[in-house]
């Protein structure tokens, strides 16, 4: 059956609290300047999500919450003192640092106008576009093996409230885009967890995710999720309206379902890079009409007379250029559905978001992760609750910064132990 090639790997929305290996290095002896701003529209001063936050001439970066908000660490080792920010459809910004912390750093981008003639764009086969990009994956993205650092979090809302805020830095080895995805592979460095101590917030689904969505959701090198043979007879493509990107022009393709599989299919956009064909980013969701399919896709277990509905599943998926090879940026899978237990009137809501940012990449020397310290379908990605309450538990690294809501939801929950 044709889904997102996660077998075996799940994400355990339940009470569990166990340890994983936590390495030793460097970092904590490093010393580090922080950043923190909110990024906006320069023109209505709407905060702006998914920006990508890097030290420009590096492979430092983090991207913005849903508030806008981001926090990056730089190392004093670090000579570029220059962040460049960047986000779909305006136009990157420069900002200068200096040596020292800075609390409240307000940036606005200008909205960039579409450059390519929209008559032209839609005399474009959409189909042999994405075809022609399928093609020069082996020339844009990575010809050779390499090691991401990201930050990866899974959050777990009941109705409004979080029960369940996990949390980790991972390695990941990345084979050359010219070889199967399943040699790569996934570490769990360090990480930590905080579960809500209400018993009636226990409830136990096995779902697709995990860390290991850092290999499987990267749908350049995992042709099976859209790009194989079959899927791309399984769906009609069309031009959208171009826009910009790291100032440069990018074509938008939609795509959606034109046959009928026993397997669920998706709506979605394709960017791809005018000039080099690379594909830039992805953005999909689950066709909802036949939600059986879909329950059968991503539910693993579920207690027998529980009732399981799925409303909606989403997907995003960015890679950023860098010396002239694209390479995989962030990640953000959300699950909103419904359960409820056979003989009881009212179902509950419940939405599990997981997300990864690449924070940093080695890119020369790099050592695939042994088979016994990666991490498998056998894993649950938790730590001692413990560690929540330790200020400088990520000490150098950089994450995504929390949204105020999920800050607020941390807190409410460390108060109740």
């Amino acid at each position: 059956m044709k889904t997102i090639k996660t077998t075996g790997i799940f994400l355990l929305l339940a009470m569990l609290i166990t340890s994983l290996p936590v390495m030793a290095d460097g970092s904590k002896d490093k010393e580090y300047i922080t950043i923190n701003g909110v990024v906006r529209d320069k023109q209505n001063k709407r905060k702006l999500e998914y920006v990508n936050v890097s030290v420009l001439g590096t492979s430092i970066g983090t991207v913005t919450n849903m508030d806008g908000g981001f926090s990056i660490k730089v190392a004093d080792d670090v000579k570029s003192r220059t962040l460049e920010i960047s986000h779909l459809g305006y136009r990157s910004q420069k900002v200068t640092i200096g040596e020292e912390d800075i609390e409240e750093l307000n940036i606005y981008l200008e909205a960039n106008a579409n450059t390519l003639p929209e008559v032209l764009v839609r005399a474009l086969d959409a189909k042999k576009l994405v075809e022609e990009a399928v093609s020069k994956i082996a020339v844009n993205n990575s010809k050779s093996p390499n090691m991401l650092t990201g930050f990866y979090r899974e959050t777990v809302r009941k109705r409004r409230s979080y029960i369940n805020v996990t949390e980790a830095i991972i390695n990941v080895y990345k084979t050359p885009y010219t070889e199967d995805v399943n040699r790569d592979r996934v570490q769990v460095f360090k990480g930590r967890q905080l579960v809500s101590p209400k018993q009636g917030d226990t409830l136990i689904v096995k779902l697709q995710g995990g860390p290991n969505y850092a290999i499987f959701l990267d749908v350049v090198k995992n042709h099976e999720i859209l790009f194989d043979e079959q899927g791309m007879r399984d769906y009609k493509f069309t031009m959208g309206n171009p826009v910009m990107l790291d100032q440069r022009p990018h074509y938008v393709v939609n795509f959606e379902p034109q046959a009928v599989q026993p397997y669920p299919l998706f709506y979605g956009k394709l960017y791809i890079d005018e000039e080099s064909k690379a594909f830039t980013q992805a953005e999909f969701s689950y066709n909802m009409k036949d939600r059986n399919k879909i329950t059968h896709a991503i539910l693993k277990r579920k207690p027998f007379n529980l009732r399981f509905k799925p409303e909606e599943i989403t997907y995003l998926v960015t890679y950023k250029q860098e010396g002239g090879t694209t390479y995989l940026n962030y990640m953000r899978n959300e699950i909103k559905f419904k359960c409820d237990w056979k003989r009881k009137l009212f179902s509950t809501n419940y939405a599990v978001v997981n997300e990864m940012v690449v924070t940093n990449k080695k890119l020369e020397d790099v050592s695939s992760i042994p088979g016994k310290e990666a991490f498998n379908f056998k894993h649950v990605l938790s730590d001692k609750v413990g560690n929540f309450y330790d200020e400088n538990f990520w000490e150098g690294y950089n994450i995504i910064a929390p949204t105020e809501s999920l800050e607020s939801a941390v807190n409410k929950l460390k108060k109740q132990f």
